[in-house]
């Protein structure tokens, strides 16, 4: 379950990589609306996994008071 912690992270670093390549390539003649796209998945996919991880710890927590 450890790896669902990193590939969190793994989202965001895709997230940053897409706003770059955005960036350099946002003064030649095709707009790179791609990469603005996916930036914004990643990014929101980033945030998702962090509200259900939270959501799930916090639900694991209250089972395991309840069984103490």
């Amino acid at each position: 379950m450890n790896y669902l912690k990193i590939t969190k992270y793994i989202y965001l670093i895709i997230g940053f990589v897409m706003v770059y390549d955005a960036i350099s390539k946002w003064n030649d003649e095709t707009k790179p609306w791609l990469s603005v796209m996916l930036a914004g998945l990643a990014f929101f996919t980033y945030f998702f996994r962090t509200k259900f991880a939270k959501k799930f710890e916090d639900r694991d927590k209250q089972n395991n008071s309840k069984q103490s």
